[in-house]
């Protein structure tokens, strides 16, 4: 069974991009439609955000989208992508400072990094957080297609955090999705769209740990396969002021930063995410 996901895999990694957006949007409303849990937690979400009905709905195909276009980022052709605030990266990585990149479940996450790898990874290359598959041949595959020139990962252990500690010491960049549920006791309180998530504490032990500075950044996904667009944002730009020292004020901080990102493209946030459920026990 492996085997044949595998080939299923490879031979959709060389499908055109609007073919698998095609795809996609079927298989997100195949997901609304036969998933009453997925509904409630959409609709849900985006009302609590303060969106109508019809973002939502909007939302629904980007989420099938999501999903479909990953064989082709991980293992096909390098897909088109434009930038708009690159000037901001280039004023970083010349402080030589160190960059983290703070992104939310919007847009194609997966491009951001990638992006960020073939423009400026021969001068800084960046260092992404994620947890491994518990699959065999899905960690195989995700560890050959999201470790390339310029960018490499870091396991969610302490060794991982102290991996990118040093690259940001070393005016490298560091990517992070910063609205995620962390196990307990690795994360805080604070609202997110007027009610209490539990966010990371990581973001803001990483810039107080080097003297890095922080962007905020996500990936639009264009309409009709024509490729994607990064948005990179300052910090400041949030108006959020500069990043507390207190744990709870830097989440609150953030999430309102995130906040901001996704109210610039609501469609394309993944509303069906569990984002205020209580934080897992460690270790699992």
């Amino acid at each position: 069974m492996a085997g044949l996901i595998r080939f299923l895999f490879r031979f959709a990694s060389r499908l055109p991009l609007p073919l698998l957006h095609a795809f996609g949007w079927l298989l997100g409303w195949l997901s609304f439609a036969l998933s009453g849990r997925y509904r409630r937690r959409l609709f849900a979400h985006a009302r609590q955000a303060g969106f109508p009905t019809g973002v939502a709905l909007a939302s629904v195909g980007e989420s099938g989208k999501l999903v479909a276009e990953l064989p082709r980022l991980w293992l096909g052709r390098a897909v088109k992508v434009d930038w708009e605030g690159a000037e901001h990266i280039e004023a970083a990585l010349k402080s030589h400072s160190g960059v983290l990149f703070l992104t939310p479940h919007l847009g194609c996450f997966e491009v951001a990094a990638q992006a960020y790898a073939q423009r400026f990874g021969s001068r800084q290359p960046t260092t992404v957080l994620f947890r491994p598959a518990r699959k065999a041949w899905l960690r195989e595959i995700m560890a050959g297609a999201r470790e390339r020139p310029g960018l490499l990962t870091a396991p969610t252990t302490l060794a991982g955090v102290k991996q990118l500690i040093n690259a940001l010491r070393a005016g490298q960049a560091v990517g992070l999705l910063p609205d995620q549920v962390p196990p307990a006791g690795q994360g805080v309180w604070a609202p997110f769209f007027g009610r209490g998530a539990y966010p990371m504490t990581l973001s803001a032990r990483l810039v107080h740990a080097s003297r890095a500075q922080i962007l905020i950044a996500w990936c639009e996904r264009r309409s009709w396969g024509r490729g994607y667009l990064v948005h990179v944002r300052s910090f400041e730009h949030a108006g959020v002021g500069a990043l507390s020292r207190d744990a709870a004020q830097a989440a609150g901080q953030i999430n309102r930063a995130m906040e901001m990102l996704v109210r610039e493209c609501p469609q394309q946030y993944l509303w069906s995410y569990d984002r205020y459920k209580a934080p897992p026990s460690a270790g699992h």
